[in-house]
């Protein structure tokens, strides 16, 4: 049995970027920015992880039109990897393909980092 979902909530670390594939299918990628807060002996420490998100056709077009860098969103999807060749080296990335991107105001986003999970 598998099970593949990924439930994010952060910022939007660059501005989205919109595409069309030949065969009209709209496909929005940005970078997301998740931060984690942790106590280290007696002192707080914060650490960020990146990670890609991709999301398709009105959802693609939703994002591009209101989204930027710095928004804060929730997202749900599933992880993607890919592998490729590029200049005889091989390369790979794991990313998060969106089947749900929630558009969060600044009031929602502080709230949300108040929640525990």
């Amino acid at each position: 049995m598998n099970f593949n979902k990924v439930l994010l909530l952060g910022r939007l670390s660059r501005d989205p970027e919109l595409a069309y594939t030949a065969s009209s299918a709209a496909v929005c990628k940005f970078g997301l920015a998740v931060n984690r807060k942790f106590k280290a002996g007696d002192e707080w420490k914060e650490e960020v992880c990146f990670v890609d998100i991709v999301c398709w056709a009105k959802q693609a077009e939703n994002c591009a039109e209101y989204l930027h860098k710095g928004s804060p969103v929730f997202i749900e999807g599933r992880l993607n990897y890919q592998s490729w060749e590029s200049d005889g080296q091989k390369r790979n990335k794991l990313e998060v393909v969106a089947s749900s991107v929630q558009f969060l105001s600044k009031k929602d986003q502080a709230d949300a980092d108040e929640i525990p999970f």
